[in-house]
């Protein structure tokens, strides 16, 4: 839609957070806009045809804490399929790579180093949480490879209470059609300007002013829904500053996760929904899902600051070193077999510019900081502001809904 002059409610980002937002102010007679740097709905979750057989969710592809995932009842009224299959990073493993004695005694020393942390999360000191590995542990490379992947950085940078504030029921289900997909088909009723970069929100006056690439608008209220580095980085300024708002998206970075998915010939031999991963003993290195939803593919999966080496490669780097990796457990044979289709480099995407926050040691606190309202007229969520479901495009929605009726008391409205 084009740019109107005047709104009641302006909504920056058309992630999962902007669009749960403009849900909320659905039926309440206010006029709304969600304003979106993008050409595409959806933020950090996106959905694409990677071949004709391969379909392949970019960003978030699991609906954690499926039972209390706010995105399972979406499925349903929109008539998503939803897959309750277990999910592979646990079991079904394929190969000799990680024999299963070793992957045994993986998950002991995991579960321990679980344990310790969650002990030293009781204290109530926000370590690093690095402090909680036991010194010398063989498996203590692979438990950070591990915090690349669930926090998309190394356990140096993870708050120790920030990690245990985050719930998990460990419900994990799926969408054959895509998570992007889906949260893309929610946007679809909802009043958005498309490739609306914003750039100031000029606050000193009685309304709201609001500079974009498309020319300027007013507004009553504003509610900011975008990652935490476009703020630290002041890709959108606010004037007067918001120096807390800064220090606090500063406190929680986005770490990095990638993916890349490769087409599978003669994928019939292999098995579907397997587990493919090494005993490597080094933090550097993917996790492998074969044939996801018995799809001709592998997909492949980085994070951290390997995830960032490999993007400043360049293009193509994701999807060699995977094929290359794949080789180093399944034989050479194995590179004719595999074609890269698509990779994702969310630290090189300038609206994203990252996966998703964590908090870094000492900065627990700052996810209430980011989500407070200032003055009554400005209004912050995403998944960064999430107090427990962090990370996650559920915990963005319900961020966005929780704003929305921050808006909305402010406005005097029920």
């Amino acid at each position: 839609m084009s740019l109107p002059s005047s709104v009641d409610v302006a909504i920056i980002g058309a992630g999962a957070a902007g669009l749960g937002a403009a849900h909320a102010l659905a039926g309440s007679s206010l006029c709304v806009i969600v304003l979106e740097a993008r050409n595409r709905l959806g933020g950090r979750a996106w959905t694409v045809q990677a071949s004709p057989d391969v379909t392949f969710d970019v960003g978030c592809g699991w609906l954690h804490s499926a039972d209390k995932n706010s995105f399972v009842a979406v499925a349903r009224q929109l008539g998503f399929e939803l897959n309750k299959d277990l999910p592979p990073w646990r079991e079904r493993a394929y190969g000799n790579a990680f024999p299963q004695g070793e992957r045994d005694d993986f998950m002991r020393a995991m579960e321990a180093f679980y344990e310790r942390l969650w002990q030293a999360a009781q204290k109530g000191t926000d370590e690093p949480a690095s402090l909680s590995l036991e010194p010398g542990n063989r498996w203590n490379p692979m438990i950070d490879a591990i915090s690349t992947y669930i926090n998309g950085c190394e356990l140096e940078d993870m708050s120790t209470l920030d990690w245990d504030a985050y719930e998990d029921s460990e419900l994990n289900w799926r969408l054959r059609r895509g998570y992007g997909a889906l949260i893309a088909a929610y946007g679809a009723p909802c009043p958005v300007a498309l490739n609306c970069n914003v750039t100031l929100i000029d606050h000193s006056a009685k309304r709201i002013r609001i500079e974009t690439s498309q020319g300027t608008l007013a507004a009553d209220k504003v509610i900011v829904t975008v990652p935490t580095n476009l703020i630290a980085d002041q890709a959108i300024r606010f004037s007067p500053p918001l120096p807390a708002k800064i220090d606090a998206a500063a406190g929680l970075p986005l770490g990095l996760d990638d993916k890349v998915t490769l087409a599978l010939d003669g994928a019939e031999a292999f098995p579907k929904e397997g587990n493919l991963r090494g005993a490597t003993m080094r933090t550097g290195m993917g996790t492998y899902h074969i044939r996801p939803f018995g799809q001709p593919c592998i997909e492949g999966f980085f994070g951290g600051s390997f995830a960032r080496q490999l993007e400043a490669a360049g293009e193509g780097a994701i999807a060699a070193h995977s094929i290359d990796e794949i080789a180093s457990f399944l034989g050479n044979d194995i590179r004719r077999k595999l074609k890269p289709l698509y990779e994702s480099r969310w630290g090189h995407d300038p609206f994203a510019r990252g996966s998703y926050s964590h908090a870094l040691p000492g900065h627990a606190g700052d996810r209430a900081v980011l989500a407070e309202p200032v003055d009554g007229r400005l209004f912050f969520a995403g998944e960064a502001t999430s107090p427990n479901f962090f990370t996650t495009a559920h915990g963005a929605r319900d961020s966005g809904e929780r704003a929305a009726k921050e808006a909305l008391a402010a406005l005097g409205k029920p």
